[in-house]
Formats: structure tokens, sequence, C-alpha cells
């Protein structure tokens, strides 16, 4: 048996959450992009970061890359990899529609597995897109693209809940 160790660091700062009730989605987001706010650890955990310059209202795009560490028995990346890259994109970009104060939930996820991404796929590209702003109810799309091949990997949608400020 062949052993392997994966290290890697986040910024466990504490987020002032009187700021956060302030700001709206988008400054949030832009904020955690420019790395005035830090990452969620997830991102970390994950090895995927926000594109800074591809933080818009209504869209956001990050860009990850699978290792070792996300295998599934077979060898390829485990699909549970492009659907949390998908719901992270797709609620990033509800983010940046929410007034000061709101918050979001994931309601439900769709994931639409177009090829399996191997070990050496490389960098991915993920899209995050609002397709309709209701009052208490958002759905997103996103997309996981290669970035080097421009192949479509994985498709997804998402249906966010509004939580309105308080």
């Amino acid at each position: 048996m062949t052993r392997r160790t994966r290290s890697y660091e986040w910024d466990a700062t504490p987020l002032d959450m009187g700021l956060l009730a302030r700001l709206p989605g988008i400054e949030i987001m832009r904020m955690i992009a420019r790395g005035d706010l830090p990452a969620p650890s997830m991102a970390a955990t994950l090895g995927m970061s926000l594109l800074s310059d591809e933080v818009v209202e209504g869209a956001v795009a990050f860009e990850g890359e699978p290792g070792d560490h996300v295998l599934n028995p077979l060898g390829t990346v485990h699909g549970g990899f492009a659907a949390t890259l998908l719901d992270s994109a797709m609620g990033c970009a509800v983010h940046t529609m929410l007034p000061a104060g709101a918050g979001y939930g994931t309601v439900d996820l769709k994931v639409s597995f177009l090829r399996p991404i191997l070990r050496n796929a490389g960098a991915l590209r993920v899209e995050g897109k609002v397709i309709n702003a209701g009052r208490t109810l958002m759905l997103a799309e996103g997309r996981v693209i290669g970035r080097d091949d421009g192949k479509l990997y994985a498709h997804g949608t998402c249906t966010c809940f509004v939580q309105p400020g308080r």
C-alpha cells in the first residue's frame, strides 16, 4: 500500500458578522475574491478559488484543480467534487444578488455529468449564473469546463431560498 499525505492551510480569521450584515452580497463576494475577507474554508479544502475579475451581479467563476485526493474507486474524479464546485459557483452567483443582511441556502441541486473528469484533467473553470431572481427563490445554472481543453464536463441547476435581511 502506498500512503500519501495532503496538507493545506486556510485563513481562519473570524468573520465580522456585523460588517457582513451591512454589505450587499456582491460586495461580500468581491471582497472575498480580492482577499479582503477570508475565503470559506471549503475553498481551501477543495483547492478552488474565486476569480476576482469574474464576480459580477448574478454571475461568478471559480477555478479548481482535481487531484488524487478526490478520486473514486475507479480512479476518476469523484462526482461529488464537480457537484460541490457547481453548488459553490451557483450559490455564490445567487449571493451576488442579495441585499445587505439577506442570506440564502440551497434547496435543491441537480447535476448532469457529461464525461468523466480524469485525475490529470488540469484546471477546471466553474461558472455560476442566476437565471431567475425571485423575491424568495432564485434559480441558477452552472457549468464545469476544462480550462485547457474547453470540454464541458458537467452542468447543474440549483434553487436557492432567499432569507430576507432583518
